[in-house]
């Protein structure tokens, strides 16, 4: 089956790997304000190769671009130059040098050019196509390639990751709540997913992980803002590090970062200083809610007797007679018992 490739709309390109595309094709064409090129081999990783590799490889692929463009009739030493040199060609230059064989505006007009030439397959055989007129099918993604081509963007991947730590954190703090603890689940494994897809890098990984533990020590020590700063920063650092691609089309941009960043980091620490705060508050609930509370004898304490507090008879053992209808002052809470003092006696052991 002939395969035309054609570049298009107007600022669009078939660069590096889509070089090796637009070569391989039985019919290579661009519309005008394209480009094409770049087909030097690089790392995805941020790794090193040593020069006995990055030899080997860079002569692999260039003995590869010249097996395809020779096959093809097109500008063999010009192909290659794309690899060794890097070097980029507009749809004209392109055109000029013999690496596509036709210009075209729009669809139609490729076919017309197509219909009064023949081609040349991989095979050596020539044939014509006619395609004037002739119905044009459209493949539209499927639902499964348009949800993985919308997680695997590392933006998306980035606030997914972002908001499912969120979530998570606000289930840790308030256990039971259930759907936080859903979605932080849900979104760090469609995070994890797209990354592990992704050229990542794990430092990046680390330095988001750093920046909650920052929000964190932020609300515990309330440094007006310091390591809150300092969070937010490791956290766009983080962003824009996460993913190590090759072009920017691949990567986290600034304005997510920032976008992402600021907000999570404003939360997160609103959050964890409520959450500390709560736990500050002296319990108002249960046995522990009546430690420090005032009572007033029923009986005579001497030193057992009856007390009331809280809407409640207890049982209480004073700490020094009391008289019935006096004030007390519960100390502690055993069993069903209550610890009690007189308020005068109170107030002079917390002098």
């Amino acid at each position: 089956m002939p395969v035309i490739i054609y570049v298009t709309p107007s600022g669009s390109r078939a660069a590096s790997a889509g070089f090796f595309l637009l070569e391989s094709a039985d019919v290579a064409a661009m519309s005008p304000g394209t480009n094409t090129g770049a087909a030097h081999p690089v790392t995805i990783g941020g790794g090193q190769m040593d020069s006995a590799m990055k030899e080997k490889i860079e002569n692999d692929t260039a003995d590869l671009m010249r097996s395809i463009t020779s096959k093809r009739g097109r500008n063999v030493d010009i192909a290659e130059s794309t690899v060794r040199q890097s070097k980029s060609f507009t749809d004209s230059e392109a055109l000029s040098q013999k690496l596509i064989d036709y210009v075209a505006p729009n669809e139609q007009d490729l076919f017309r050019q197509i219909a009064s030439k023949p081609i040349k397959r991989f095979d050596g055989q020539t044939v014509t196509l006619s395609l004037i007129g002739k119905p044009v099918r459209v493949l539209e993604e499927t639902l499964k390639e348009r949800i993985l081509a919308y997680i695997m963007d590392p933006n998306v991947a980035f606030i997914l990751l972002a908001i499912g730590a969120l979530a998570l954190y606000a289930e840790f703090n308030h256990p039971g709540a259930v759907v936080p603890g859903t979605v932080g689940v849900v979104f760090i494994l469609l995070a994890i997913f797209a990354l592990n897809l992704l050229p990542t890098r794990f430092a990046a990984v680390v330095l988001i992980l750093a920046s909650f533990v920052l929000f964190a020590l932020e609300a515990k020590f309330a440094t007006h803002g310091v390591l809150a700063i300092g969070g937010i920063t490791t956290l766009v650092i983080g962003g824009l590090l996460l993913v190590d691609a090759p072009i920017p089309e691949m990567r986290v941009t600034l304005a997510t970062a920032l976008a992402v960043s600021i907000p999570l980091g404003v939360i997160t620490v609103f959050l964890m200083t409520i959450a500390l705060r709560a736990r500050a508050n002296k319990v108002v609930t249960g046995a522990e809610g009546l430690v420090g509370e005032v009572a007033v004898a029923q009986t005579a304490l001497a030193p057992a007797g009856k007390v009331f507090v809280h809407g409640e008879i207890w049982d209480a053992v004073a700490s020094e007679n009391v008289s019935p209808g006096e004030k007390i002052v519960v100390q502690k809470v055993d069993g069903l018992e209550l610890k009690v003092k007189p308020v005068e006696s109170a107030k002079t052991t917390v002098a």
